[in-house]
């Protein structure tokens, strides 16, 4: 499968998948996750997904000192499962935010786009990784138990894939 449509895949599946638990690193070097919205109303060519987060929480800070992130996706009435490896920065394009803010971000953010508390997260993809069950449980519970009563491993449980970004 070539990049684009691989990228359009990954898309799917987080699109479908509106929130993300954010992993960062604390100075110790301890990992830490916050649960986040993901604004995207598409993947573009830049690779980046967008998150608003409160400048009154650590997220901001933590992320000017170590960008290094982690995404996880999970949606298990879908089955899909998504991680994403990248670089996260504060934004302060006003441009980016007029287009990406909502109606559920103003629950949030009652001043709009010019709530002095609201900070825009740019996570730039590096890569990712996705798995996509498209059987039904029932079908995933006989594949499995196959597999264990013959030794093997479980034959078609989906699609998997691992995508990188320039």
């Amino acid at each position: 499968m070539n990049d684009t449509k691989q990228h359009q895949v990954l898309w799917g599946l987080i699109k479908d998948t509106r929130f993300c638990m954010l992993s960062h690193r604390h100075t110790d070097g301890t990992l830490h996750s916050h649960p986040l919205t993901t604004q995207n109303k598409e993947l573009g060519e830049d690779g980046c997904l967008y998150f608003f987060v409160s400048r009154s929480s650590e997220v901001g800070q933590r992320l000017q000192q170590d960008g290094n992130v982690n995404l996880a996706y999970a949606n298990v009435e879908k089955d899909t499962w998504v991680s994403v490896t990248g670089t996260a920065r504060v934004s302060q394009d006003m441009q980016k935010k007029k287009k990406l803010f909502n109606v559920m971000a103003k629950a949030w953010f009652p001043g709009g786009v010019d709530d002095p508390n609201l900070e825009l997260v740019e996570v730039k993809i590096e890569e990712a990784e996705y798995w996509n069950v498209k059987e039904n449980k029932l079908l995933q519970l006989l594949k499995m138990g196959k597999a264990a009563a013959t030794g093997t491993r479980p034959d078609g449980m989906g699609e998997h894939a691992e995508v990188h970004f320039d």
